[in-house]
């Protein structure tokens, strides 16, 4: 028994040695696995940042692309923006007399024919020149008053594109008076139709029996309204409207249309029209009105059917 349990001792001891060297291995192994762990871990972390730079770099690319093209663009447009500022620069030296012949322009001209009208611009623009008041040679009402955006809205809304009719546009939306335009062809009837239709126009005659009340009503609620077939004399009534008679109580405004006071919105807009070819209309009556001439002429004819 005795050598048996020798040779069993000496086993165990062996064992116990080997057993020891297995777990040292284990953990050298352990170790190695957690280091090929950590490299693959950085691996995979250097993959990402491959791929978010070559992203990155895809990006730059077509930046650079856009940067290249908008360069080349840019270099383009040099020679379109020294000719714009070449313009304004003699726009902003004329802007002084061209501003004098667009006010005369609105205010006195409107009535009058294509050609009275280039008449008298040209006599005005010799007195500029005269009182030494620089303005442009090739003065253009539309070019100086007129906004390219809303002209081109207004055509689409029915005014004739001849340079007349975008006058008679500009000079209806820069005067301070209402307009009385001249219309035996129902050009401007149908672009203000057109214009003010989204904004709930009214449209009446003097003759109407409701006319009056139709009226209050509009400038109550901030309505534009076009008064068709005015003959040759404008109701009385019209008087403090054309005028935009005005007056305040307790901080809101106020307008007397006949017997009755109503309350006067900013808002409101008039427009009227006749169908006579040549009317006569009293001096008291043109003062108080911006009378414009819509009729077409021979040239506007010309420019309208080409």
């Amino acid at each position: 028994v005795a050598p048996k349990r020798e040779r069993l001792n000496e086993a165990e001891g062996k064992l116990s040695i080997q057993m020891q060297n297995l777990n040292t291995k284990r953990a050298e192994l352990k170790e190695v696995e957690d280091r090929l762990q950590a490299l693959n871990d950085e691996f995979d972390a250097m993959n990402i940042r491959k791929a978010e730079l070559e992203n990155n770099i895809d990006i730059c690319s077509q930046k650079l692309d856009r940067a290249e093209k908008l360069i080349s663009g840019l270099g383009g447009e040099k020679e379109r923006w020294i000719e714009a500022a070449r313009l304004l620069g003699h726009k902003y030296i004329n802007l002084t007399g061209d501003v004098l012949l667009a006010s005369g322009t609105v205010a006195y001209l409107g009535g009058f024919t294509v050609d009275y009208r280039l008449e008298c611009q040209s006599e005005w623009q010799t007195v500029c020149k005269e009182k030494q008041i620089p303005c442009s040679s090739d003065f253009n009402l539309s070019s100086t008053l007129g906004d390219p955006v809303k002209i081109r809205a207004w055509q689409i809304a029915g005014l004739p594109v001849d340079a007349f009719s975008i006058d008679n546009g500009v000079i209806v939306s820069n005067s301070r008076r209402w307009p009385l335009m001249i219309d035996p062809q129902g050009q401007a009837n149908k672009w203000i139709k057109n214009m003010e239709k989204t904004n709930k126009l009214s449209v009446i005659k003097l003759s109407d029996a409701t006319y009056l009340r139709r009226l209050e009503n509009a400038i109550q609620f901030g309505t534009p309204i076009l008064i068709e077939n005015l003959g040759e004399e404008v109701d009385a009534i019209l008087e403090p409207v054309l005028l935009k008679q005005t007056f305040k109580q307790q901080g809101v405004e106020y307008i007397r249309v006949g017997e009755n006071i109503i309350e006067y919105s900013h808002d409101f807009k008039l427009y009227m029209t006749t169908r006579l070819r040549n009317p006569h209309y009293l001096p008291e009556v043109a003062v108080k009105v911006c009378l414009l001439n819509f009729m077409i002429t021979p040239l506007g004819l010309q420019d309208q059917l080409l």
